[in-house]
C-alpha cells in the first residue's frame, strides 16, 4: 500500500516527504552541536587540573569566589588569581599551560597569550593571534637527547664552580672572623698598656706628694 502511494506521488512531493523526516534528526544534531559550542574548551588548562574544571560551578583558588563554568575563558577575570581565564590574558595573575606533546611542558605568564610571539614550542599560546607557529617540540627533544653529554658537563661544570665560589666565601668569612679577633686582641693589649700607664703615673705622684709632706715636716 505505502509502495503504491509513493508511485502515485511526484517527485517534489517525495522530496518534501524526505526533507519533512529528516527535520528532526537534523533539529537533533544543531541542538547537540549547540551544547557542545556551549561548553567551553579548557584550553590553558594541564591534565592534572581538568577535574577540577568539571562542576558546572567552579570555585576560584585563592577563595575569592566562584564562576559558572560558562565564563571559563570568557576574556573577563572574575577570579583575583586567574583561575578562570587559564587560556586568556585577561587576568594579571593567571597562568597558561603548555602542553608540548614531545617535550616538556611549561607554564606562562596569561600576559604572553596570544601576543603574536610563540612562546610554546606547540604554538598553543597562539591559538587566536593569527600566526601560524611551526611544532618544534620534537626537534628540541631530540636536540636535548644530543647535547645530553653536554648538558651533564655543564651542570657538572656549574656545580664545580659553585662549590669553589662556596668554598670562597668560606675562606673570606673566616678571614673576617680572624681579623675581628686581631682587633679584639689588640684592644685588649692596648687598654692593657693603658691601665700600666695609668698605674704607673698614678703610684708616681702618690710618691711624689710623700715627698712633699715630709720636707714639709
Amino acid at each position: 500500500m505505502e509502495g503504491r502511494i509513493q508511485r502515485l506521488m511526484t517527485p517534489r512531493q517525495q522530496s518534501r516527504r524526505l526533507v519533512s523526516s529528516a527535520a528532526p534528526a537534523t533539529l537533533l544534531l544543531l541542538l547537540l552541536a549547540g551544547a557542545a559550542d556551549a561548553v567551553p574548551p579548557l584550553v590553558g588548562v594541564s591534565p592534572q587540573d581538568e577535574a577540577y574544571f568539571a562542576p558546572q560551578v567552579i570555585a576560584c583558588r585563592d577563595g575569592s569566589g566562584s564562576f559558572p563554568r560558562s565564563r571559563l575563558n570568557d576574556g573577563y577575570c572574575d577570579c583575583t588569581d586567574g583561575t578562570d581565564e587559564p587560556g586568556t590574558s585577561a587576568c594579571p595573575e593567571g597562568k597558561f599551560y603548555c602542553t608540548n606533546i614531545g617535550d616538556l611542558p611549561r607554564i606562562l605568564f596569561s600576559s604572553f597569550v596570544n601576543d603574536n610571539i610563540c612562546d610554546c614550542c606547540d604554538g598553543s599560546d597562539e591559538y587566536e593571534s593569527g600566526i601560524h607557529c611551526p611544532n618544534t617540540c620534537k626537534k628540541r627533544h631530540d636536540a636535548a637527547e644530543t647535547d645530553n653529554g653536554f648538558s651533564e658537563l655543564s651542570v657538572a661544570h656549574l656545580g664545580g664552580t659553585d662549590i669553589i665560589s662556596s668554598k670562597h666565601t668560606l675562606d673570606i668569612e673566616d678571614l673576617i672572623q680572624k681579623l675581628r679577633g686581631l682587633r679584639m686582641a689588640a684592644v685588649i693589649e692596648l687598654g692593657l698598656v693603658v691601665c700600666i700607664f695609668v698605674f704607673y703615673f698614678a703610684r708616681r705622684s702618690t710618691r711624689a706628694r710623700r715627698r712633699q709632706y715630709i720636707l714639709k715636716r
